[in-house]
């Protein structure tokens, strides 16, 4: 070999080791599939229902009771009194990208919820009933 001569691969060599690469990397695609949709999306709505639950169930009530979820599970009044301010502070806990709805023994404040979206859900057992919260991406 001549001094200062260097080997070369030839261009084809190098476009078929690319070609096989890509026809390897579709082919295990296909072969062993992508994670199943909407479980991720599913514990995620999840999260945020519980997170805003948590933060209700936790927080001071506004007139009486124990926690704000207490006091708007309490009665029909306590509800109607408290249903603006609920659905304020819901709205106010999660991301904008998100709806909600939330239901007590004595009515539910929020959007409907669809019937074809994936939907979080958190219920939180009041002194008063049940008070559960669904979530879904708007």
């Amino acid at each position: 070999m001549r001094e200062g001569a260097r080997g070369q691969l030839s261009l084809s060599v190098v476009e078929a080791g690319v070609g096989v690469l890509f026809v390897v990397a579709v082919a295990s695609a296909f072969a062993f599939g992508t994670p199943a949709g909407g479980v991720g999306e599913r514990a995620q709505l999840d999260a945020y229902a519980e997170d805003a639950a948590t933060v209700l169930a936790n927080e001071p009530p506004q007139h009486g009771d124990a926690t704000r979820l207490a006091e708007v599970a309490a009665s029909e009044d306590s509800f109607e009194r408290e249903r603006a301010a609920l659905e304020r502070r819901v709205d106010r806990i999660l991301p904008d990208n998100l709806m909600f709805r939330v239901r007590t023994p004595h009515g539910a404040v929020g959007h409907v919820r669809p019937s074809n979206a994936a939907v979080g859900v958190a219920r939180v057992p009041t002194g008063n009933g049940p008070v559960t919260v669904w979530v879904w991406y708007a």
